[in-house]
């Protein structure tokens, strides 16, 4: 019986001292617990590990390769590739060598489809009556309307190639109708006749969606 007092006292008198022994570490981290519990263990890992690790992902984007950046300076803007075009410095927008590139890219999109349309002029040319299975004449006869038709969707691109060969002769090429704001290379490499920026065009669309033509 004598045991259970002293027990009890014992108890209080340690808690009291591991209180005391960790109250000096402890109260930092109850301060700021979301900080220091991960700062001051981690810290000089968790510093350098991201840095180093975002630095590497971000050199291609900051240092893209030399031979790209350059190769407008020596290259004649009508053989310059598109990935060359790319890397060329913002401030060189719409320079003479990029309207040399945009220039021949059309010109060669214009003489495709001229040449196309050479091609489907021979085709209906061809006597489909001397085609003696119904079924395969029928074939041609609709082989013939389905180039037709994709003959008057180049006969419409064809005027919108003739009328960006004329803006950029007018130093027109390359900027927004609605904005005055650049295009952009990327949008214009994937579509040389686009005259209005990606955003404008959306705005467009979504206007005639609500309110139509």
């Amino acid at each position: 019986m004598s045991k259970t007092p002293a027990s009890k006292t014992a108890a209080p008198k340690a808690s009291a001292k591991a209180a005391k022994a960790a109250s000096p570490a402890d109260t930092p981290v109850d301060a700021d617990a979301p900080d220091s519990t991960v700062a001051a263990p981690d810290s000089p890992v968790r510093h350098s590990t991201p840095t180093s690790t975002s630095n590497q992902n971000s050199r291609p984007a900051v240092k893209p390769d030399p031979k790209l950046a350059s190769a407008w300076k020596t290259k004649p803007g009508a053989e310059l590739t598109d990935a060359e075009v790319l890397a060329m410095p913002d401030g060189e927008y719409m320079n003479d060598k990029q309207v040399e590139f945009f220039r021949a890219k059309l010109t060669q999109l214009k003489e495709d489809i001229l040449s196309n349309a050479g091609e489907t002029t021979e085709h209906l040319r061809e006597d489909t009556s001397i085609v003696p299975d119904p079924a395969d004449r029928a074939t041609i006869e609709e082989e013939h309307a389905l180039e037709l038709r994709t003959r008057d969707r180049e006969r419409k691109l064809l005027k919108k190639i003739m009328q960006s060969l004329s803006r950029l002769d007018n130093g027109e090429y390359g900027y927004c109708d609605e904005t005055g704001e650049p295009i952009g290379l990327g949008r214009l490499i994937a579509r040389p006749t686009a005259t209005l920026s990606l955003e404008a065009q959306q705005r467009r669309e979504l206007k005639q969606k609500m309110f139509g033509d």
